[in-house]
């Protein structure tokens, strides 16, 4: 996988998001109403520009430190430029001259759109491979994110450590990306068109888990997930039978978390407050917890809500004096039988 070609098919090959030729690289997610009122403002020339797969704007984040992993442009940036306030910042962070041009050229433009006094954003050339090296100081992010974008690195482990040691304790990872269903062989793998697609570079997704993982996100949180469809025929017969995904994961950074979901017999009750999540908030795609409502959590759940931002605005009941195994609710389960031992004297071997 080659950085040059990547450059080389952002900055010059594509004038625009028309110029793609798979969907793979395209946000078709049904966007919230405060989203599509925030890209409502945001310039036409920067919008023309945009090669996202999804939706990187989390709950909570007025007044937060945000870094945008491959901002291009600076459509996702802007969004949250305007979503986290006058009192909060935004970072950009991209490898492609041509692109940041773009989004430099209007920073004027959305801080007076905005009305703010000042601008609250800004924009780094440099590789999300080598986060160390734009003099980024460590632990100072309250959330990162990226869209379609980790998928084009050709070191993705060094990505998410880079990403973890610049969060905050209790903050988050929240990105999209393009999955596989499999590891994909070295030739789709190396085409600059796959490549550039978003499709060549996607990884496997339990390779993904294993490396999320391994960079110190335990536990991580599939938020929205949604196929992808490819019509071109050359780029349906180079990947055989590969079916690819476009997929949102959250990935916090906590230290406590265990490597399963663990019952400790606890809940929570969220008691709203969270703008645009009023009566349901969705930790991730199987957790919509109800205002008003107990809610039965494992001790992953409970800590990614007690750690983070999103505390204040739950009541926590239980703690964790006594252990009851495994919680069935997050997607796990005891792997042997329990019909109960066998009683008809036949060998277990």
């Amino acid at each position: 996988m080659s950085i040059s070609s990547v450059k080389e098919y952002y900055g010059k090959t594509l004038t625009g998001s028309a110029d793609l030729k798979t969907n793979a690289c395209c946000d078709i997610n049904d966007m919230p109403l405060h989203i599509r009122s925030a890209l409502g403002a945001i310039h036409p020339e920067v919008l023309d520009r945009y090669y996202g797969c999804g939706l990187v704007v989390p709950h909570a984040i007025e007044g937060a430190r945000v870094l945008d992993l491959g901002c291009g442009s600076g459509r996702d940036a802007y969004v949250l430029s305007r979503l986290v306030g006058e009192k909060g910042s935004v970072v950009g962070v991209d490898m492609t001259a041509e692109q940041l041009e773009v989004a430099r050229r209007h920073v004027d433009f959305h801080t007076e759109a905005y009305g703010y006094a000042k601008p609250n954003i800004s924009f780094l050339e440099g590789y999300i491979e080598d986060l160390g090296a734009l003099g980024l100081a460590p632990g100072s992010f309250d959330v990162i994110v990226s869209n379609c974008v980790i998928n084009l690195s050709p070191d993705k482990p060094a990505v998410l450590k880079g990403a973890y040691d610049l969060l905050k304790p209790g903050g988050e990872l929240y990105f999209a990306d393009v999955y596989a269903d499999r590891r994909l062989p070295g030739h789709a793998r190396e085409d600059p068109v796959l490549l550039g697609e978003c499709l060549g570079g996607a990884l496997y997704w339990n390779d993904f888990l294993s490396l999320a993982k391994g960079a110190g996100f335990a536990d991580p949180r599939l938020m929205s997930d949604r196929p992808i469809e490819i019509g071109e025929p050359a780029i349906r017969s180079a990947l055989g039978t590969a079916q690819f995904f476009s997929a949102t994961y959250r990935l916090f950074k906590l230290d406590m978390l265990e490597p399963a979901c663990e019952d400790y017999g606890q809940a929570v009750i969220y008691k709203g407050g969270i703008e645009h999540a009023e009566d349901v908030f969705h930790l991730d795609s199987h957790h919509a917890i109800e205002k008003g409502r107990v809610f039965p959590v494992c001790g992953n759940t409970w800590h990614m809500l007690k750690a983070t931002r999103f505390a204040p605005h739950f009541t926590f009941i239980g703690d964790f004096s006594q252990h009851y195994g495994i919680f069935k609710g997050c997607g796990t389960n005891i792997p042997f039988s329990e019909a109960g031992p066998a009683t008809d004297g036949a060998p277990c071997c």
